[in-house]
């Protein structure tokens, strides 16, 4: 009983390891879309195949041009919005400013 009361709390201890990211892609029609996930590679490749978001599923091929690594979904998922709410131009000064990484 007790071993089984242990492995339950091993169970919610977060995986640290696990990276979640907020990106932000370029369309084929120019536009952007901004998401968040914790697999960055499989996100993209699901876009380009027409799996991804229904946003992005007409403005293929999409390019990945902007993203940001955080340790939670929730924080993620918090810059996620706060970069959908932001003018276009902002996010493109955003992309700008971190474009020497691509």
């Amino acid at each position: 009983m007790e071993e089984s009361r242990i492995e339950r709390a091993d169970d919610r201890i977060p995986n640290t390891s696990q990276v979640n990211y907020t990106y932000i892609v370029k369309c084929s029609d120019e536009t952007l879309y901004t998401g968040w996930t914790n697999n960055l590679e499989k996100r993209l490749r699901a876009h380009n195949s027409g799996k991804g978001a229904k946003y992005t599923k007409n403005r293929r091929p999409v390019e990945l041009v902007y993203f940001e690594e955080y340790d939670t979904k929730q924080e993620a998922m918090k810059r996620e919005y706060a970069i959908k709410q932001l003018p276009r131009e902002k996010k493109l000064a955003l992309i700008r400013c971190c474009q020497s990484i691509f």
